[in-house]
C-alpha cells in the first residue's frame, strides 16, 4: 500500500467512524460500500491492528479505533489543506477557511464574521466553511485540524492551542414578557426569583457553565436549570413561561419575550479566538477579532 493509498483508506476509516456504519459512509463519500468495506480491511491489515467492530446492530470503534481517530482526522485534513493550498498557489482554487463559533454567538455578529473572513486576503478569494458546536467540540476540532480557527467560549481548557484576548459580547437577560419585572424601571437579580433558568448544557463548556451558574448563586439566586440547546430552544421556553435565559440576541419584536437588562449586573459573553501553534491563520484571526471587538460596542 503506497501513501497515497494510506490516505484513501484514512479517509475511508474516518468516514465510517463518524457515520456509524458502512453504507451511510459509503453515500458521503460518493461510493459503493464494497471497495469501502475493502479499504478499511486493507488498511487494518497494513496496520497490523482491528480499527473497526463489525456487528449485526452496526459498527463500532476499537480501543485502537478510538484512539487512532484523532490522528487519523488530522492527516486527512492535512491532505486536504495541502491540495487546497497547491490549487490555490497555482490559480486553480479558491483558498478555503474552516472555522466554527459556538451556538450562543448572536446569527447577526456570525454571518459578519463569514464576511470578514472571505474578504480577509485580498490576493486570493477566499472560500468560508462554518461549523457552529460546542465549545468543547470546536476545541478538539482545531486541535485535530479539521478547523483552522475557532471562536470559542471563555474561560475554556485550551491546552495545547494559541489564543487571542478575552473580548466581551453583549447579552441581555430575557424573561416572559407577561413577568412582573417587564414593568420595573430598574430590573434586579432578586426579581428574577420563581422563574427557572434555561441555559446551555454543562457539557458545551463545563468552566464557562459553572461560573455562569455561581454568578447567579453570588446575587442571591440559585435557580432551578433546564437545559436548552441553542437560541431557540432558550427562547421558545421562555415564551412558553416560567423561565428565563441570557441571550446574545439582541432586542426585537417577539410574541412572549421580553428583554430587560438587569441593574449593574456584567452578563457579557466573553470569547477568544484558538487556533492550533504554529498555523497560519494571521488574516483570519484578525478580520475575526476586528468583528468581535465592533459587536461588543
Amino acid at each position: 500500500m503506497g501513501a497515497m493509498d494510506l490516505l484513501r483508506h484514512l479517509s475511508f476509516f474516518v468516514a465510517v467512524a463518524e457515520e456509524g456504519h458502512f453504507g451511510n459512509a459509503a453515500s458521503r463519500l460518493g461510493m459503493t460500500q464494497p471497495p469501502l468495506s475493502q479499504g478499511v480491511r486493507r488498511l487494518e491489515q497494513r496496520l497490523g491492528t482491528e480499527l473497526i467492530q463489525r456487528s449485526a446492530r452496526g459498527v463500532g470503534l476499537t480501543d485502537a479505533g478510538r484512539q487512532l481517530l484523532p490522528r487519523a482526522r488530522l492527516l486527512v485534513d492535512d491532505a486536504t489543506r495541502f491540495e487546497d493550498e497547491a490549487h490555490r498557489i497555482a490559480g486553480g482554487r479558491d483558498a478555503v477557511v474552516r472555522w466554527g463559533v459556538p451556538h450562543s454567538v448572536a446569527d447577526a455578529v456570525v454571518v459578519r464574521c463569514v464576511r470578514a473572513l472571505r474578504d480577509a486576503d485580498i490576493t486570493h478569494p477566499t472560500r468560508v466553511e462554518t461549523t457552529t458546536a460546542s465549545t468543547t467540540e470546536l476545541v478538539d476540532g482545531v486541535r485535530a485540524g479539521s478547523l483552522d480557527v475557532a471562536v470559542v467560549g471563555h474561560p475554556a481548557l485550551l491546552t495545547g492551542l494559541d489564543s487571542g484576548p478575552v473580548i466581551k459580547l453583549r447579552r441581555w437577560v430575557v424573561v416572559p414578557d407577561d413577568h412582573p419585572v417587564t414593568a420595573a424601571k430598574k430590573v434586579q437579580v432578586r426579581m428574577l426569583r420563581g422563574l427557572t433558568l434555561a441555559t446551555g448544557p454543562r457539557a458545551d463548556n463545563p468552566p464557562a457553565h459553572d461560573l455562569f451558574v455561581d454568578l447567579w448563586r453570588v446575587r442571591g439566586l440559585d435557580p432551578d436549570i433546564v437545559i436548552a440547546s441553542g437560541q431557540r430552544e432558550l427562547l421558545t421556553r421562555v415564551s412558553a413561561g416560567g423561565h428565563f435565559g441570557v441571550t446574545a440576541t439582541p432586542p426585537a419584536a417577539m410574541p412572549g419575550v421580553a428583554w430587560v437588562d438587569l441593574l449593574r449586573d456584567d452578563l457579557s459573553l466573553r470569547v477568544r479566538i484558538v487556533w492550533r501553534s504554529g498555523a497560519d491563520v494571521a488574516s483570519s484571526a484578525a478580520a475575526l477579532d476586528r468583528v468581535l471587538i465592533r459587536a461588543d460596542r
